[in-house]
């Protein structure tokens, strides 16, 4: 590529009614700028595709303040383009780890169209109290996915009152499958190291071959004679429901949910116990998660392209540097 110099001559008026004078303004050149927005666009690109800003100046002649000044120009003018001014219907919200000098930031996502819809630095409710209250149309929310954090309940039903609250399906069957291993620890310290036999505890039960089966179900014999009133194996039923929210039911096959629950909540192991007070307190949320098929999975797989980008930058000091790339690269 040969770089070519264009001389351009410009006339320089003065009105004399008011006594101000103006110079000729070329097409493609906006008022005080001494490059066009082709040229600024193309830099902007560039420097956003990898290239560093000290390279980019000498191959171009530039300054590498001109060239980072140029790159917040077009950023900020990018993410006003795709900004969206009121709230999306459906909302996932979650957190992601910033810096370890900020710490954690919210993601608001826009599930239904698959974009960022915002993110706030901080995941408390004092951190963002002063973000909710001047967000527009908030009550166009129709259902808000999350996972099973208190926080973001209670902030979802102070500022959206018209949203209905759906948990997210992998953070409940994870919830359940962590309550229950440990579960298993506590009865079997060695067994529960057994890999085959772990995997063989993940699976849904009708994946299961009748000689993995009834391994199995020895299993539920031994937790049964350990002194506990509930076998294990209705954990797994009640993490296998949640995997097949639309099945049709059989009678007698599995418990209902509230079933389930009560069962967890009166057994003598601590680790059930526990697992059963936490569902009985999301057993509305877990409810409308058998009811919507919208779940927190975008919101997730954006997380991972906001790894992408810290990594490619080598971490950020500026959060609002930070947002507008997310706005811009993840909508």
């Amino acid at each position: 590529m040969r770089h070519c110099l264009l001389v351009l001559e410009a006339r320089k008026w003065l009105c004399r009614a008011c006594g101000h004078g103006f110079r000729q303004q070329f097409p493609g050149i906006l008022k005080w700028q001494r490059a066009s927005e082709a040229f600024r666009r193309m830099i902007f690109f560039r420097h956003w595709d990898g290239i560093s800003r000290r390279r980019l100046g000498q191959r171009e002649g530039l300054s590498s303040a001109t060239i980072e000044r140029w790159f917040q120009y077009v950023l900020k003018r990018l993410a006003a383009e795709r900004r969206s001014s009121r709230c999306p219907a459906v909302l996932g919200i979650d957190e992601h780890f910033f810096s370890r000098r900020h710490g954690f930031a919210t993601t608001l996502c826009d599930v239904k169209n698959h974009t960022v819809y915002d993110v706030v630095l901080g995941r408390s409710e004092a951190s963002l109290e002063g973000y909710f209250p001047s967000l527009e149309g908030k009550g166009l929310v129709r259902v808000v996915c999350m996972d099973l954090a208190s926080v973001y309940r209670a902030i979802v039903r102070k500022h959206f009152p018209n949203a209905l609250i759906v948990a997210d399906r992998f953070h409940v069957i994870r919830l359940i499958n962590h309550h229950f291993l440990g579960c298993w620890r506590d009865l079997d310290a060695v067994g529960s190291k057994n890999r085959g036999l772990l995997s063989r505890m993940r699976r849904h039960r009708h994946n299961l071959q009748p000689a993995q089966s009834e391994k199995v179900g020895c299993l539920s014999c031994r937790a049964s004679g350990a002194g506990t009133d509930l076998p294990l194996q209705t954990a797994v039923m009640l993490s296998a429901a949640q995997e097949t929210p639309h099945s049709e039911a059989v009678p007698g096959a599995d418990p209902s949910p509230a079933t389930a629950i009560h069962q967890l909540r009166q057994a003598g192991l601590a680790q059930l116990v526990q697992l059963g007070q936490t569902l009985a307190s999301w057993s509305q949320e877990i409810v409308a998660m058998w009811r919507f098929t919208r779940n927190n999975g975008i919101t997730e797989g954006f997380h991972t392209k906001m790894e992408l980008l810290q990594r490619q930058a080598y971490g950020f000091r500026n959060f609002q540097n930070y947002r507008l790339r997310v706005k811009v690269m993840c909508s």
